[in-house]
């Protein structure tokens, strides 16, 4: 069997995604301290292994296999890829495009936590959630489950959009790392002012990951219009969120950062991941000027509240894919799956699946993370000790230091 284009495209594509985690690594590592920058960088690469891991030996049944109550797939279904590689060899290269999805979605959750997390709990912790929280919500929204066109809800209020993973992976990891950072409480430092340690390796990472998004977004397309219209979307809603950032920082503190305009930048393409297929270039625009100041100001409300995520998942990804999946309610334009937006005549009906999306994948994520959760912190425990943490979490848990000055 021959390679078609579109198969050539969708492995061009799985290595563009698989690169955004080693850039997620490179943009958590320079806004960690100094003294925790290989733990988070850990953290991060340990999260290709386990979610790659998982998808080949259970995680792609549980995903997409038979309907279990419309909650998950059966894993017997394709325990080891054994089946697929008997039946559909082709099916691989989708499989694995589908894995890279897994990997990032537990890396992300890693920046609420740095400095205080237990490197053995994070890689127990990362194959419980992608078992039991990724896998069950891919398939709810992707595969036979609650919210697909045949699932007990979507059949009801019909099926919400999700095109690239706004809420499989983002709402997802960002609710997550919020119950997390919940659980395991603040840092010993907390009350000390963050400034992290390596700016150039944050931008370098963002960079990477705005590169890599264009195959994340990008990779399920069908068409040649279809992936023209992702790649311009995928330009315009971050160029916008890192604008509207810049723009902020610049009337409230004078001097814009530049943290904050890559994280602008990301908001903008969490944003637009849910929505990059079905919305116009103008619409883009849009949903990165929201997700921009979404962002800026959720950053600002956790400094009110006081939960200690320390590098802004919840800001940057669960605000964010919040604004980008509801506000496909509003601007899809029509299209032959389902209704289109409200301001394009569909009505409520696309507005209230996309609302219901949101409030099903927060309820389910948030629950199961927090059992998780609880069971690690009784059993293993989630968090090292005060003192090593304030002395450095990389000499403890890896007896290693990022920069060597001797």
């Amino acid at each position: 069997m021959e390679l078609d284009a579109v198969n050539v495209w969708m492995m061009v594509a799985a290595g563009l995604v698989l690169l955004m985690t080693p850039g997620v690594a490179f943009f958590y590592g320079g806004m960690t301290r100094i003294t925790s920058a290989i733990n988070m960088m850990m953290m991060v690469f340990s999260a290709m292994a386990v979610g790659g891991l998982v998808w080949v030996l259970y995680g792609y049944g549980l995903s997409s296999g038979d309907s279990i109550a419309g909650l998950v797939g059966n894993p017997l279904s394709q325990l080891g890829l054994t089946g697929a590689v008997a039946d559909d060899p082709a099916s691989l290269i989708s499989i694995g495009y589908g894995s890279t999805f897994a990997m990032i979605a537990i890396a992300l959750i890693a920046g609420a936590v740095a400095d205080r997390a237990k490197f053995s709990t994070w890689l127990v912790f990362s194959a419980a959630w992608v078992t039991l929280v990724y896998c069950p919500l891919a398939f709810m929204v992707w595969g036979d489950g609650l919210l697909s066109e045949s699932g007990a809800i979507g059949s009801l209020f019909g099926p919400a959009i999700d095109f690239a993973g706004g809420t499989v992976v983002h709402i997802n990891a960002g609710i997550s790392a919020l119950v997390l950072v919940v659980v395991m409480g603040r840092r010993a430092r907390f009350s000390t002012p963050h400034k992290p340690h390596n700016i150039p390796i944050t931008v370098l990472g963002a960079a990477l990951l705005w590169f890599g998004w264009f195959g994340f977004n990008g990779g399920a397309a069908s068409t040649i219009e279809q992936g023209g219209l992702i790649w311009i979307n995928t330009l315009a809603a971050p160029a916008a969120g890192m604008i509207t950032w810049i723009m902020i920082e610049r009337l409230r503190a004078s001097r814009p950062s530049s943290i904050g305009s890559v994280s602008g930048a990301i908001a903008g393409l969490v944003a637009i991941t849910p929505a990059c297929a079905n919305v116009d270039p103008y619409a883009a625009v849009l949903i990165g000027i929201a997700a921009g100041a979404g962002a800026i100001f959720a950053v600002e409300a956790k400094n009110r509240l006081r939960y200690d995520d320390a590098l802004d998942v919840v800001a940057v990804h669960l605000v964010a894919g919040i604004i980008g999946t509801v506000m496909i309610g509003f601007f899809a334009f029509p299209h032959e799956d389902g209704p289109a937006g409200l301001f394009y005549g569909g009505g409520l009906e696309l507005l209230i699946a996309q609302v219901l999306a949101c409030l099903v994948a927060i309820v389910f994520a948030g629950l199961v993370t927090l059992a998780i959760s609880l069971v690690l912190r009784q059993t293993m425990g989630l968090r090292i000790d005060p003192r090593e943490e304030l002395e450095g979490i990389d000499t403890y848990e890896h007896a290693e230091q990022a920069y060597s000055f001797r």
